[in-house]
């Protein structure tokens, strides 16, 4: 794999991973769109995947390490302490756990059927508009709970439509932004939940992605790649999660949503038109 395109990959894996734009999505269209067959050969694309996902994990990590030094200090308190009353951190840590299960289980019972159902360049491009039509919608309800409001019933709302992400196209950061604006959550918190969300996610797909990798063996020459994939989608994972939520403190989720229907109508044309 050149450089040149690990740099580019890494690149749309951490910016789409937590803008509200699909990253499945986008690591698809851009090879298709650029004719690039880096990830035909499926010893290097689990290997490329684990690199990807590994590097958007440290991103996020990074980001909130100080709150989730709190949350795990609370979560294991409360699992083994029992300790009453118990904190919003401590709530809160568990619920995002909570949160992960649906997905979780929709991806080991039909993870073989959407590989090879979805992810078509025309799927994608109508879950792009559809989804970002929906997450237009649910931006402009008024919302004024915050994270510390965060209780089961939103973890399982919110889990349930992550399970969609499973989807190319849908954005799991989109979906999970939009079911909780809908059910009241201002847009701060809402981008914050989706992205404390995605670390149990991305930690538990880099596990299993992992030992897929060790049982295929690492290409010799897709050491150096992986490594600048890992620090291309760090770096730009961490200025998304920090560009979004400064974002949204005073603008809407519109200009995401302009983007996806412009990219969904745009591999659309280039579909009707036979040039991919």
């Amino acid at each position: 794999m050149p450089i040149l395109h690990a740099i580019v990959l890494g690149l749309v894996q951490g910016l789409s991973e937590f803008l509200p734009i699909s990253s499945s999505g986008h690591l698809l269209l851009v090879p298709w769109l650029l004719d690039w067959n880096d990830l035909d050969d499926p010893s290097v694309k689990k290997s490329f995947d684990v690199a990807l996902h590994l590097g958007t994990f440290v991103a996020v990590v990074a980001y909130f390490r100080r709150e989730l030094v709190v949350y795990v200090r609370e979560g294991v308190r409360l699992l083994y302490r029992r300790e009453r009353p118990v904190t919003a951190e401590g709530r809160i840590a568990w619920l995002l756990v909570v949160a992960t299960l649906p997905a979780a289980a929709v991806g080991a019972l039909f993870e073989e059927w959407i590989d090879e159902q979805l992810g078509t360049p025309t799927i994608i491009a109508i879950s792009l508009i559809g989804f970002g039509v929906l997450l237009w919608w649910a931006d402009r309800l008024l919302g004024r709970r915050t994270v510390d409001e965060f209780n089961t019933r939103d973890a399982l709302l919110v889990g349930a439509a992550q399970a969609l992400a499973l989807n190319p196209g849908t954005s799991r950061s989109g979906i999970t932004i939009t079911a909780a604006r809908q059910i009241g959550f201002d847009r701060d918190s809402a981008a914050r939940l989706s992205f404390l969300m995605s670390i149990p996610v991305i930690a538990g797909a880099v596990v299993l992605k992992v030992g897929g990798m060790l049982a295929d063996g690492v290409p010799d020459d897709l050491v150096v790649p992986m490594i600048v994939g890992i620090v291309t989608s760090g770096i730009s994972g961490w200025v998304a999660v920090w560009g979004t939520l400064r974002l949204v403190r005073t603008r809407t989720f519109t200009p995401f949503v302009v983007y996806r229907i412009a990219l969904g109508a745009l591999v659309l044309v280039v579909v009707a038109a036979g040039w991919r």
